[in-house]
């Protein structure tokens, strides 16, 4: 049964609606009607719906101009467009605008099961066998293919006991996905203790790590066990590693190689049994080619790399991100908010988010905080923000959409040297997708 699948039908004609209606919900999925497009898009703003179906042929607004202003709202929403008149321009303008699939009026009841059960794939947990991670189990938000490819790579990697670094820029998660390694892996029962090298200065730094006996420094008026002893059995995270001194690399090594530890202050020797996760936003190969960074240190780390994905490369999430983030902090400030107004989404979706995730979040807070009516709107939201200018292209620079498409996918080949599945992801489709419009 698919009774948590909410499914928006969009057609002006009622009857139509009706019916399709009455055989959704046969099939358990939940249905919501509008009858035009208008409806649809202010639906879309108060509701988050898992598949949209909507008619081409609509007196308001046409179903292609509802797809882009749907698109535009949330672009990871799997809008499949049905027409009576089985056109091909009308198919390939209703997929240039973002339209998953496309069917033919009378419908072909089977083949509207078959294609909604694939446009739900795309975001959703597949039945049956649980995925070894889900972005919910993680703590994440997303369904783009950037965060579908992270949550791969956790899967495959969580059950090992492999050193992992997780390089990306501040503000992506990073902490989360060790969270995730470390729950998903056998040493889940155990504890993981994480900490910010960045945060401390070297003796301090030393002292949390490896712990210190009595009286080993001023201020040291008792034995304290240090992080990697309160890991034992389970993981240690360490945040920003690119920052140690070359002291603590050497030291660092030490206790990689031996998995044992020494107090400051102690000559005695502690053995460990700790799974290492280490993090930053350096580019680390950089940082040994130019001695900052110890190589051996490097590759001791550097057993299994997981690279965060910036939330520029993943505009797709910022809807589901935004929504989220608005839920949290409307409850906590005691707001009803219905959500974004499509300028406001408009602003967040273009914005390139230096600080990533964690920007997003102080922006939708602040927003909160200063709203006084229903939506959040440009005027709620950081300068930065609201100052963001939407491309266009000027009339005479305006090219055909294939030839632009071709482009794009000319220069992500040569960007990842001819490798057609990064290529896909970089794009943002899936590889069969690239390939078809390859061959076309």
């Amino acid at each position: 049964m698919n009774v948590n699948i909410d499914v928006l039908v969009v057609d002006d004609d009622v009857s139509h609606c009706t019916i399709l209606q009455a055989l959704l919900r046969g099939w358990g999925y939940q249905v919501a009607i509008a009858n035009s497009g208008k409806e649809a898009l202010r639906q879309v703003r108060e509701h988050v719906f898992d598949v949209v179906l909507c008619d081409v042929r609509m007196a308001e607004m046409d179903g292609i101009d509802t797809l882009k202003e749907i698109k535009a709202l949330n672009p990871a929403i799997p809008v499949l467009i049905m027409t009576a008149f089985s056109s091909v321009e009308t198919a390939v303008e209703a997929i240039k605008s973002g339209a998953l699939d496309y069917l033919i009026k009378p419908l072909d009841f089977d083949r509207l099961q078959e294609t909604l059960a694939q446009a739900l794939a795309h975001t959703r947990e597949p039945e049956g066998e649980p995925s070894p991670v889900s972005a919910a189990q993680c703590g994440m938000v997303g369904r783009s293919p950037a965060m579908q490819h992270l949550l791969n790579d956790i899967a495959m990697v969580a059950p090992s006991d492999a050193t992992v670094l997780i390089h990306g820029d501040s503000g992506t998660g990073k902490e989360l996905v060790a969270r995730a390694l470390h729950a998903s892996s056998a040493r889940g029962e155990k504890p993981l203790v994480t900490l910010n090298c960045a945060a401390l200065n070297e003796s301090l730094l030393e002292s949390e790590l490896f712990g210190h006996e009595k009286g080993a420094f001023t201020g040291a008026d008792k034995r304290r066990e240090g992080r990697f002893v309160e890991a034992d059995g389970g993981t240690l995270f360490l945040d920003e590693i690119g920052d140690i001194s070359p002291l603590m690399q050497v030291r660092l090594l030490r206790v990689i190689q031996e998995r044992e530890v020494q107090r400051v202050g102690s000559n005695q020797t502690i053995s460990v049994d700790v799974r290492l996760i280490a993090a930053t936003h350096r580019d680390l190969a950089q940082e040994v080619s130019a001695g900052r960074f110890r190589q051996d240190l490097y590759y001791r780390l550097n057993v299994v790399t997981i690279e965060m994905p910036s939330l520029r490369q993943r505009r797709e999430d910022i809807p589901l991100l935004a929504e989220h983030f608005l839920q949290r902090y409307a409850g906590r400030n005691r707001k009803a908010v219905k959500g974004f107004t499509p300028q406001a989404m408009d602003l967040l979706i273009h914005y390139d988010w230096p600080g990533n995730i964690r920007e997003l979040e102080n922006a939708i807070e602040r927003a909160v905080v200063l709203l006084t009516g229903e939506f959040i709107t440009e005027r709620e939201l950081p300068l930065a923000i609201a100052a963001t200018p939407i491309k266009a292209l000027p009339e005479h620079d305006i090219l055909p959409l294939v030839e632009v498409e071709k482009e794009v996918i000319q220069a992500a080949l040569e960007k990842t040297g001819g490798n057609k599945t990064e290529a896909a992801r970089q794009l943002g489709i899936t590889r069969k997708t690239l390939l078809a419009k390859l061959s076309r």
